[in-house]
């Protein structure tokens, strides 16, 4: 998401009453690998379909609430603005309405694929899905505005993609989309499982929705080839 783009959101919150005057040091953290099966998911293509197949061998298929052809829900996100250092907030409603939006979720920041693979690819290909009339390419991620924060600087990203905190797993819940690691050693607890989408004023075009934290059809070449 450019300056521009990013003033204008601020501005929005602002009127809002939802502007944070915060200071903090930088945090740094680091991640295990997440240990996770490895599942192709596709989504029903059929507006209101609930259900996406595994390609490899699972006890039952993995269910999700959010589907191709529904409305996104209108949950509340966070973030630090470049432009002037503030906690600000923005919905999905402000972020879709009107635009073309790609939204892709990862399980941690900080953790390995998240880190080397996942948000660098669409931080590469962002300019990409612009000139294919994407507007706005964001990031969400079940860590606080202050860690998402420390992982932007951490990689020295511009803002191209613009980094959300779904802290308190509004938008994740909202989706179906939450896992829980709770028994992995990691430290985890529930994050969300790792997807790609694209949102035309809010409706659900594309979703390419993970098993875990896989990583095989969320990623930017894939969502470039779907559009």
């Amino acid at each position: 998401m450019t300056t521009a783009s990013l003033s204008t959101l601020s501005s929005a919150a602002a009127a809002a009453g939802r502007r944070f005057v915060l200071s903090s040091p930088s945090l740094s953290f680091v991640s295990r690998r997440l240990a996770t099966p490895s599942y192709h998911l596709r989504a029903a293509a059929a507006p209101g379909a609930r259900r996406f197949a595994a390609s490899a061998a699972s006890a039952s298929p993995v269910v999700a609430t959010i589907a191709v052809g529904d409305k996104l829900p209108d949950a509340t996100l966070s973030y630090f603005d470049p432009a002037d250092g503030e906690l600000k907030t923005v919905t999905v409603g402000e972020l879709t309405a009107g635009k073309k939006a790609v939204l892709f979720a990862v399980p941690g920041a900080f953790t390995p694929t998240c880190s080397q693979k996942h948000l660098p690819g669409f931080v590469e290909k962002a300019g990409e899905l612009r000139t294919k009339g994407v507007d706005t390419v964001a990031c969400v991620s079940v860590n606080d505005a202050f860690v998402m924060k420390a992982w932007k600087e951490s990689l020295g990203l511009g803002d191209d993609v613009l980094l959300l905190s779904d802290g308190n797993l509004e938008l994740t819940r909202a989706l179906g989309v939450e896992m829980d690691l709770s028994d992995k050693p990691m430290g985890l607890g529930v994050r969300s499982r790792r997807y790609a989408l694209l949102a035309d004023d809010g409706v659900v075009k594309v979703l390419n929705l993970e098993e875990g934290g896989a990583f095989t059809t969320s990623s930017a070449e894939e969502m470039l080839n779907a559009l």
